[in-house]
């Protein structure tokens, strides 16, 4: 393994029905996040559990995939999480859902995390960090007093969607502060779930000003971010987005490298 290759960051997967095709997709946005903002290879992950010898039936399968990548990336999406998965009701039977990114993703994370590999997540990624390491969601912030809406408006063009929503209040001297450079970001704000019970071993890094968490990392070390709201989208033109991907991507670089020595050792 060559000190100077990009490291090899995962992505997980949605699971897509169409009409007549079932559809694995990313979208183009985080990929491009990954391969230019982390300077990395983004590896798609299928989420493949519903035929007896697909990928990520075995637990070994996820040990395997993990042994080969030097990050995990968890994006966005329209579906929810399951809430049965933390332990809950649904609320909203259209709910929108996708099991099978849910089975692969929080059994992915978990192995991730344990190992101490980096990890980041954006959006419904944000959520499912949280669920796999025990916490709970707001099923429908909107409908929780004293939390305000933070649904985009499905009528607006997307630049409106992803524009400026709000400020959060970043913790003084976390990871994202010092990424920012300041006490507050500028954020978007596209979901209708968010945090209900931050998980054990997560610290707050930003709340929105209902107090909602906006972003928190792990406490154990490394590398394990995650974010609500949506920095891939045109990241270039943000700094804290720019600075956010490269730090992950150095996270995955330095992974790499013990990964090669821990090799050449053996």
């Amino acid at each position: 393994m060559h000190a100077d290759t990009k490291p090899l960051i995962g992505v997980v997967a949605d699971l897509n029905r169409k009409p007549r095709h079932a559809v694995h997709s990313v979208g183009d946005k985080y990929l491009d996040a990954v391969t230019a903002g982390a300077g990395a290879i983004a590896f798609i992950l299928p989420a493949l559990i519903d035929r007896p010898d697909a990928a990520f039936t075995d637990p070994r399968d996820v040990e395997t995939a993990l042994d080969n990548l030097d990050g995990l990336f968890l994006t966005g999406a329209t579906s929810n999480v399951d809430p049965g998965h933390y332990g809950a009701t649904l609320a909203d039977p259209e709910s929108p859902a996708d099991p099978a990114r849910d089975h692969v993703s929080l059994a992915l994370v978990r192995a991730a995390i344990r190992r101490g590999m980096p990890v980041l997540g954006v959006c419904r990624g944000f959520q499912e960090i949280n669920v796999a390491l025990g916490g709970t969601l707001h099923q429908q912030v909107h409908n929780v007093p004293g939390l305000a809406d933070h649904r985009e408006r499905d009528e607006d063009p997307l630049e409106q969607q992803y524009g400026v929503s709000h400020p959060v209040a970043l913790t003084p001297g976390g990871l994202l502060q010092r990424l920012a450079g300041a006490p507050t970001a500028e954020v978007n704000s596209l979901h209708g779930q968010g945090v209900d019970r931050l998980a054990p071993g997560l610290a707050v890094e930003a709340r929105a000003p209902d107090g909602l968490v906006e972003a928190y990392r792990g406490e154990a070390g490394g590398f394990l971010v995650a974010v609500q709201w949506h920095p891939e989208w045109r990241f270039r033109e943000n700094p804290l987005s720019v600075q956010l991907f490269r730090a992950f991507g150095d996270a995955a670089r330095a992974w790499r490298a013990r990964r090669g020595s821990a090799g050449m050792a053996a």
